[in-house]
């Protein structure tokens, strides 16, 4: 009903409604304790890395004195040992999967949805969670991002160009070749994902000169492909606008950073975190990635789940009392680095983030959809237990799809495929599988996407 209400509405009052929801979430990042911990941030960013670990001791030892005494799955499981709360001795205790987390979410969570901030997650493994963040948790958490961003200027305010999973366009928008909204009080524009293919970029890229944002946020794919098509077809875009980009969702190769970079005339300074509350790797001025220990624990480890240099990452976070997440297997995995940083950061450094791998689907009618974008199709569904997409035409996808019969029903499919035809158009023909298994790779990694046709598509 929202979604007709919306659709059916003219384009300045969609405009309104975008400006009221934002301010109704903004009431809850910023209000409360953000600026208390916006604040220590701040003051503890020359922590040295002595200081820094001892804070992140002590925090460990809180969190998990918090999540044996409020979550039935954690007391159950880690409350027999008072050496589980020195974080020495994290590796005896159980590594949590998303699969875990996803079955007994009843027994994990330590609040009741009508007090939490509740994030509901399509993460690029295809399995659909919804986490619940204390308001505190949310808070700390947009205060430790702008806390980064902040190194480059950012404010809440500023001028900001936006790139996001959101489907917020009109038949109306296209047939005018708009394909953008605007928050009137926080100056944001939101550009739609969901139409970034040849025919409409030069609309994208005269916009943005005119709009003139102090910074890009979004996908870092549908960037890529704005400045790609910039870049070729001469449409330059003014120097001194934009101060930096800030990635979102996927990783992004270097090469691929420095030919955004070259467009924009600024730098791309990525994060790495999640919907379900991963802890925080941030990059610096001098462009080194660093682990943030006040936001968690961070282990890299090898198939045998032993400690190494360049393995899977396992994580523990801090801000997920809602939802407490303690060696958890997000799915992803890091390179360490030895290297040191004279930014002034002190806390360890990552040479590469080698998860979030960087692929999409292809509808002829949207172009590239990315991956950000695939997994959250997963949104506003019910017992989807895993999918993967595999392309081997232009003008087909086949999905398989390991379901509950207990909670996924013919409603739930609806929605399953209205996300899908979203993204890729009414023209794509929607194969799905059922299946009870989809394999991994030989490398151990699941793919949400395989797309076997980027030979016959034009870069």
């Amino acid at each position: 009903m929202k979604e007709k209400i919306y659709k059916a509405l003219p384009h300045f009052f969609q405009n309104s409604l975008i400006t009221f929801y934002n301010y109704k979430s903004n009431k809850v990042r910023y209000r409360g304790n953000y600026k208390h911990y916006k604040t220590l941030f701040n003051k503890n960013k020359n922590l040295s890395i002595v200081e820094l670990k001892k804070l992140q001791e002590e925090k460990y030892a809180s969190f998990i004195s918090f999540a044996i005494n409020n979550s039935t799955y954690f007391n159950e499981r880690i409350s027999f040992d008072p050496e589980f709360k020195e974080l020495k001795n994290i590796s005896k205790l159980p590594i949590l999967s998303k699969e875990n987390i996803r079955t007994n979410l009843d027994t994990i969570y330590t609040i009741p949805k009508t007090e939490a901030v509740v994030s509901k997650t399509g993460g690029t493994t295809g399995k659909s969670l919804e986490v619940y963040f204390t308001h505190e948790d949310f808070q700390e958490r947009f205060a430790m991002l702008d806390n980064f961003r902040s190194n480059f200027g950012y404010e809440l305010g500023k001028k900001t160009a936006w790139f996001s999973g959101k489907n917020i366009l009109t038949n109306r928008d296209i047939k005018k070749k708009r394909f953008w909204k605007k928050d009137y009080l926080y100056n944001v524009r939101y550009y739609s994902t969901f139409h970034i293919k040849k025919d409409y970029l030069p609309y994208y890229i005269k916009d943005l000169i005119k709009f003139q944002p102090e910074y890009l946020v979004g996908f870092p794919s549908n960037i890529l492909e704005i400045a790609k098509y910039g870049l070729n077809n001469n449409l330059d875009f003014p120097k001194g606008v934009v101060k930096a980009i800030f990635p979102t969702a996927e990783s992004i190769s270097p090469m691929n950073k420095e030919l955004i970079e070259s467009y924009f005339h600024c730098g791309v300074y990525d994060q790495y975190a999640s919907s379900e509350g991963a802890p925080f790797i941030i990059e610096c001025v001098n462009k080194k990635l660093h682990l943030e220990l006040q936001s968690g624990v961070f282990e890299v480890l090898d198939s045998n789940n032993k400690p190494t240099n360049s393995g899977k990452l396992v994580v523990t976070s801090f801000t997920t009392h809602g939802t407490p997440l303690i060696r958890y297997d997000i799915g992803d995995s890091i390179e360490l680095s030895s290297e040191t940083c004279n930014c002034g950061n002190n806390n360890p450094l990552v040479k590469e983030i080698l998860g979030r791998i960087d692929d999409y689907v292809f509808s002829p009618e949207t172009g590239k959809i990315n991956l950000g974008n695939v997994s959250n199709t997963l949104k506003d569904t019910q017992g989807i237990v895993k999918f993967q997409a595999t392309q081997n035409e232009l003008d087909k996808i086949i999905i398989k799809l390991i379901i509950d019969d207990e909670n996924f029903n013919e409603k739930s499919k609806k929605r399953f495929i209205d996300n899908w035809t979203d993204r890729v158009g009414k023209k794509m023909q929607l194969e799905f599988e059922y299946v009870s298994s989809i394999p991994v790779e030989k490398s151990g990694k699941f793919r949400l996407v395989k797309n076997n046709i980027k030979h016959l598509i034009d870069n």
